[in-house]
């Protein structure tokens, strides 16, 4: 699919299916969600930029890479985002967060806001939207959405899992927004979780009900 990518790379499969374990506890389940975080980071971030600069090294002179162009922002879309960002915030450090606060109407499955809070200069940053699942895609496109009317204009998404048809409508809605995943399931269930699913992610890392 045009403007998607699959992260096949064998520990992110491995700790994916570990996370979907119905058993494995709450603890478990946090340090797996910050740990695929984190190796999902390494993909989406793998074109980022590199100019060549002058440094000393303890025996000589020489030229090395470093990143330029685009701070970056990560964006978790709260609260199961939280914990899958805190994995990216470790490797980039120096990276911006902000904050989108959405959750589920449970009988029209719209996203309603109650948070968002992001930097000043979201126009001069490569903002990364991060939420688990992309099941009916209204939050990602609701973050999205308010995050263009801040001024952002060069955004990733990250997940976890999606669907064929969340993929689908918020590439349809966001075509310029691309996305990485790291399994596509088959569908949703009556209630928009995605089946097979690894429930959902908030409650499972926060344990919750």
């Amino acid at each position: 699919m045009d403007g998607v990518t699959i992260v096949e790379h064998p520990l992110v499969q491995h700790k994916l299916t570990l996370l979907r374990k119905k058993e494995i506890s709450t603890k478990s389940f946090r340090e797996l969600l910050k740990e695929i975080g984190m190796l999902l980071c390494y993909e989406v971030t793998r074109d980022l930029p590199l100019a060549n600069v002058d440094i000393e090294t303890p025996l000589a002179h020489m030229k090395s890479p470093r990143i330029t162009g685009k701070k970056l922002v990560f964006a978790p879309v709260l609260r199961a985002g939280m914990t899958f960002a805190e994995g990216m915030v470790d490797l980039v450090p120096t990276a911006r967060i902000a904050h989108i606060g959405l959750y589920r109407e449970p009988q029209t499955f719209v996203a309603v806001e109650y948070f968002f809070k992001a930097p000043s200069d979201l126009h001069e940053r490569l903002v990364i939207v991060i939420s688990p699942v992309l099941a009916t895609a209204n939050s990602a496109v609701a973050a999205v959405d308010r995050l263009k009317e801040r001024g952002a204009n060069d955004i990733r998404l990250v997940c976890l899992i999606g669907v064929p048809e969340g993929i689908e409508r918020i590439r349809g809605i966001h075509p310029d927004v691309p996305i990485w995943l790291a399994a596509i399931d088959e569908g949703l269930d009556s209630n928009a979780y995605i089946l097979p699913g690894l429930g959902d992610a908030g409650d499972r890392a926060y344990g919750t009900k």
